[in-house]
């Protein structure tokens, strides 16, 4: 595909939406919109300008909550453009820009969920030697490498398709992602998918067993501990629920929407919505689970509201 030689404009499909209910579906994504915005922004400013919050478990948190934030902004403010407009048109570059963001939630787990897990491991098993190993530096090294990671392989997922010829300009989609793209293809990218399922094969099983680790190790710590000091045990179920919970959501929302797609009987204006429900969902009740179940975090936004 020559990327400058010629304009090239996609045309999303979008869902059904009944005359007249435009506007109501636009206030609906708005109001989502803003509440996932308030969200996740209150949590990054308490754990900005709060210096004791300034911890390895919460500056991933923190980022975690940026990545939810890419994702849910790469598609509300277009998706409302076309609520509002009914304008269904994007550009290449822009097309390439949202599948880009929207990819970056496959690998999740490496840019949010992964790097808690040893985390907690550490604070719990070698509470003693917590500060020295986690040290400023070595945290923003691996959040740094977890985000270098996710983009390397995206990079390389999207390069597949630079050079193939378009026979089609119809996004069967609300938003654009690389498979829609691919799948307007003239050839056929047998290596992209490949690459495609072995990436999220490897990236999925990798987050899973270090998470399977950590916890079966702090769960084992737990009880040997819980016998004397019923207090450590509760402390340690409280700190790593947050993390496990926001990890099944994620999870539950991926597997809802792989087994919608394998079902032909379902409307496609179905899978089109929960599409969005599952990029949407996470970013939007992630900020209530911190607060609910984080007693530092809690504490802080009593504080500053």
């Amino acid at each position: 595909m020559a990327l400058f030689s010629q304009p090239i404009v996609f045309e999303l499909e979008g869902f059904y939406v009944p005359p007249g209910y435009g506007p109501l579906f636009f206030v609906l994504a708005l109001l989502t919109f803003m509440v996932i915005l308030l969200g996740n922004g209150v949590v990054m400013w308490v754990i900005v300008t709060d210096k004791s919050l300034h911890r390895p478990m919460f500056v991933m948190v923190c980022n975690l909550v940026v990545c939810d934030l890419l994702g849910a902004t790469a598609v509300l403010p277009r998706l409302m453009m076309q609520l509002l407009t009914g304008q269904k048109a994007i550009a290449y570059i822009p097309a390439i820009i949202q599948a880009f963001f929207l990819e970056n939630r496959t690998p999740e787990g490496c840019n949010g969920a992964l790097p808690l897990s040893p985390c907690r491991y550490i604070a719990v098993c070698e509470p003693l030697r917590y500060h020295s190993i986690m040290t400023s530096a070595r945290l923003h090294s691996c959040c740094g490498l977890a985000w270098f990671i996710a983009a390397l392989l995206i990079f390389v997922l999207f390069s597949f398709h630079i050079n193939v010829p378009l026979c089609g300009r119809t996004i069967k989609h609300v938003y654009c992602s690389n498979r829609a793209i691919l799948r307007l293809g003239c050839i056929s990218t047998p290596v992209s998918n490949i690459y495609g399922l072995a990436m999220t094969w490897s990236l999925s099983t990798g987050v899973f067993l270090v998470i399977a680790f950590s916890y079966t190790k702090i769960l084992s710590a737990c009880l040997k501990q819980g016998r004397s000091d019923r207090s450590v045990r509760t402390k340690a179920f409280q700190t790593c629920a947050t993390h496990l919970m926001v990890y099944v959501i994620y999870e539950i929302a991926a597997v809802v929407l792989i087994m919608l797609y394998r079902f032909p009987s379902v409307s496609r204006d179905i899978q089109k919505f929960f599409g969005i429900v599952v990029l949407v969902f996470p970013p939007l009740v992630n900020p209530f689970i911190y607060g609910i179940f984080t007693k530092d975090l809690r504490g802080s936004v009593r504080k500053h509201i």
